[in-house]
């Protein structure tokens, strides 16, 4: 159910028919837009007479929708999200780059990288401190180690940091360490850490499961979204299929699906989403040209050493050359890189 307030309507009139929905027993959210204030019904029970709340001061219209999720339904608000940061934006008017090793290996290796980004350009710096790892024998991540490295790279260098975040327990630490907060393609469904980070205060990047439909990955977003933070990045980073030429099936065929569906901005990650160097460049070009708002790309001063994925990483030359490329074909599509 969405409430449609009047372009006029007092913050005292959106007050009053958030407590009058407490009183039914529902969350009603309030979403501010370019014309007016929508307030959307997030759990709402059967039985809910809408007209005693289209006759609330303030309210012009009361809509029923079929949709499960609410918050993230451009049905609800058209406007593309776009989230501004201190080093970059992220939403449609730009191309946004997310750069740097799959881990954080050590200080040297970590802050080489981050100056050789912000060289080029690139204000946003991708490693993770903690690492969701299929064998349990692989490199695990440094943990508190890796977040207290990413601080000094930021402070440094001043690149923005994204982390991701496996336990509820963490999340504390690495809000501190981070500037987006990366919820990773197996903890999409972990309903316990999206409820936590629904009440952070810092973005959160969401990453489709391994076999997330559009559907689920936006209610997963909604879970975000419903618990007050409206700050979320969707990113498309494959699936699993019978296909064995690479390591996933990056699914570039969603994101003109997402972008109908939602409001909020998506991300691609050719790295994870092919698994191989050589595949990277030609993806994260049918990235930008499917309509993306940006890339996660892995990159790392010396790939056949990275203790963690380091066959899906670019060195840095050939990440020189994937900026090349991307500007010229941004400038097609009049976008601009960040």
């Amino acid at each position: 159910m969405l409430v449609v307030m009047a372009a006029n309507a007092s913050e005292q009139e959106v007050r009053g028919v958030i407590d009058f929905l407490d009183k039914l027993g529902v969350a009603g959210q309030p979403v501010g837009g370019p014309a007016c204030t929508t307030i959307h019904v997030v759990s709402a029970r059967n039985g809910i007479d809408s007209r005693q709340i289209r006759l609330l001061p303030g309210v012009t219209q009361v809509v029923r929708d079929g949709k499960a999720y609410k918050l993230a339904s451009r049905d609800h608000y058209p406007a593309d999200t776009v989230i501004k940061l201190p080093q970059a934006s992220i939403g449609p008017d730009t191309f946004t780059i997310i750069a740097g090793p799959c881990a954080v290996e050590n200080e040297a290796m970590a802050m080489r990288t981050a100056e050789f980004l912000m060289s080029r350009g690139v204000r946003l710096f991708r490693g993770g401190a903690y690492k969701p790892r299929t064998s349990p024998y692989s490199f695990q991540g440094l943990g508190q180690e890796g977040l207290d490295i990413l601080g000094r790279v930021r402070k440094q260098t001043g690149i923005g940091i994204v982390t991701e975040v496996m336990d509820v327990d963490h999340v504390d630490e690495v809000e501190a360490a981070a500037d987006i907060v990366q919820i990773g393609t197996r903890n999409m469904q972990n309903f316990s850490l999206l409820k936590r980070v629904s009440r952070s205060s810092k973005p959160v990047l969401l990453k489709r499961g391994l076999s997330a439909t559009l559907d689920e990955w936006l209610m997963a977003a909604e879970y975000v979204m419903s618990g007050g933070n409206a700050r979320v990045i969707l990113c498309e980073r494959g699936v699993r299929t019978f296909a064995d030429h690479s390591r996933n099936t990056l699914d570039l065929s969603v994101i003109p699906a997402a972008k109908k569906s939602c409001h909020l901005s998506i991300l691609v990650d050719p790295s994870h989403g092919t698994g191989n160097r050589d595949h990277v460049m030609p993806m994260a070009l049918a990235g930008l040209a499917a309509g993306a708002d940006g890339l996660l790309i892995e990159v790392h001063p010396d790939p056949p050493r990275a203790l963690s994925d380091g066959a899906q990483s670019l060195d840095f030359g050939q990440f020189d050359l994937l900026l090349l490329k991307l500007t010229e074909l941004a400038a097609v599509f009049g976008r601009k890189l960040n």
